[in-house]
């Protein structure tokens, strides 16, 4: 066999995308809101200081209250984001106004996981947050039902953060699946620690030998159809 120095590729780091919902509704106004920032920066500031030599986390911040969208410096040309970039960049303060439109910020979630544009084949199965203090004001049952019953969103790993009694703990409960993914804030005081077990969690995740070995899915591919990319000799996991 002739020798062909092409044929010799260096490992590529495969990407753990994680999605995180987060209500900004007007109830989540006060010490809520800025706690709630001030775990996702520590999370990021994580996942930056426990960076895999072969997983990458990169982060996408679906914000509904008010309005559904994607929050800078995540845009609708690059949903997700590397979390160096996010660490970098800064993440814009979060403000509390409006509702509570779940269902809305689930089906945007769901579009964008099913969009192998943003969310190729070959990489790990999303790992997805939700966190709300209060009841969906929008219709979420077939978004919901959508969300974790069909297509590439069923398979990803689904973590919820109900806050106060004013949650709707039951439709977050559906949402995991598992009440091991469910992490309790009683109060603002609360949100760091349940942060804390959502960033232990990813990050346990993607030091492991196969990061797709989650419940439910356990060495499931991400993708239903097995195949390769054309800058990638493995098959999809």
């Amino acid at each position: 066999m002739a020798f062909n120095p092409a044929a010799y590729k260096a490992p590529v780091a495969k990407k753990l995308p994680v999605v995180l919902l987060l209500d900004v509704s007007g109830s989540m106004g006060g010490d809520k809101i800025n706690t709630l920032y001030d775990c996702v920066v520590d999370m990021i500031a994580s996942f930056v200081n426990q960076r895999m030599k072969e997983t990458i986390i990169d982060v996408a911040i679906i914000t509904f209250g008010s309005e559904v969208k994607l929050h800078s410096p995540c845009s609708e040309n690059q949903p997700y984001v590397p979390v160096s970039d996010l660490q970098d960049q800064g993440i814009s303060r979060f403000y509390a106004d409006g509702m509570t439109p779940m269902g809305t910020a689930l089906k945007m979630a769901k579009d964008m996981i099913e969009d192998k544009a943003f969310t190729p084949s070959n990489i790990y199965s999303p790992a997805v947050l939700l966190l709300s203090d209060g009841q969906p004001n929008d219709s979420w049952r077939t978004p919901l039902d959508d969300f974790i019953k069909s297509g590439r969103s069923a398979k990803c790993q689904r973590f919820a953060i109900p806050i106060g009694n004013d949650a709707d703990r039951s439709v977050l409960r559906e949402f995991t699946g598992d009440d091991n993914n469910i992490f309790f804030a009683e109060n603002a005081a609360d949100i760091a620690d349940a942060f804390q077990k959502f960033t232990m969690s990813v990050s346990m995740r993607a030091a492991s030998q196969n990061p797709n070995a989650i419940p439910k899915v356990s060495n499931a591919p991400f993708d239903n159809n097995v195949a390769q990319d054309s800058d990638d000799d493995d098959e999809y996991i």
